[in-house]
């Protein structure tokens, strides 16, 4: 087992998914709360496009997934204010970023299997830059994100007062959606871009079963996060199978056992 520890690739995926774990479990509680689990698969589309439009202009792909989920969100935050009006704008510009991603991919001449990689998650593709990256944009997130925490609680669990205050309601949720973004942006190199919703919504709402405080709903959130990346990546690493398979799995039966144990609880 500590074998795998001798390739730097393996070091830096570790190390990348701690980071990705405690993303996870301060963003993944309010994606539950506000139900924009829809979105976060949405984003995760649109970020191929923009590693997409990253590799066709020879930059770092990680910077056209920026540009494209956060340009997403601004769009999709101000036009979609309201429930059913952020559905339609969602499937909109959803389809408007995927298309675009498309074109590009078709004009891009070399290097289109990195964009590949970021639909599956790739181990192999995880360098010092990459942990560099996550980890600063990792820590401006969290910073962000607490400065705002007491208003973004607010805004997550209390619709009704929330709603008598709709100018700073606006703000927040456009604020939210931009972290989101970047937090999907960040964490798509390891998972994968069509898996990445799987982090950000399954350990939520697995801690939700076992928890109703929102500090221990996060540290839960974390934890099962950390499982199921750090789980991955060995069984990845030992069976060269896409990391995203095991995630996916490993988390999907966290959330069984949670839901089993909420039902027994209730006997």
């Amino acid at each position: 087992m500590l074998e795998m520890f001798s390739y730097p690739f393996m070091q830096y995926a570790f190390v990348a998914s701690f980071f990705i774990s405690i993303l996870c479990g301060l963003m993944g509680v309010f994606v539950v709360a506000r139900k924009t689990a829809f979105f976060t698969h949405t984003l995760s589309e649109i970020s191929f496009s923009g590693a997409s439009f990253g590799v066709f202009l020879g930059t770092n792909p990680i910077i056209g997934m920026l540009l494209f989920t956060i340009l997403s969100s601004l769009m999709i935050g101000t036009v979609g204010s309201r429930v059913s009006r952020r559905e339609s704008s969602i499937s909109v510009f959803s389809v408007f970023f995927i298309g675009l991603g498309i074109l590009f991919l078709s004009l891009a001449n070399t290097q289109s299997s990195y964009a590949t990689n970021i639909l599956f998650g790739s181990i192999v593709g995880i360098s010092l830059s990459n942990v560099q990256t996550l980890v600063g944009l990792s820590v401006a997130i969290i910073i962000i994100t607490t400065l705002i925490y007491r208003k973004l609680k607010y805004n997550s669990f209390d619709n009704v007062g929330a709603s008598f205050n709709s100018r700073s309601n606006t703000l927040v949720s456009v604020v939210f959606l931009i972290l989101l973004a970047c937090t999907v942006s960040v964490t798509a190199q390891i998972v994968g871009s069509l898996l990445i919703f799987a982090l950000l919504t399954i350990p939520a709402s697995s801690a939700r079963y076992f928890t109703h405080s929102i500090k221990s709903m996060t540290i839960l959130t974390f934890v099962f996060s950390l499982i199921g990346t750090w789980f991955g990546l060995y069984l990845s690493y030992q069976t060269n199978l896409p990391v995203s398979f095991f995630i996916a799995t490993i988390e999907t039966i966290i959330y069984i056992i949670a839901v089993v144990y909420d039902k027994v609880t209730r006997i």
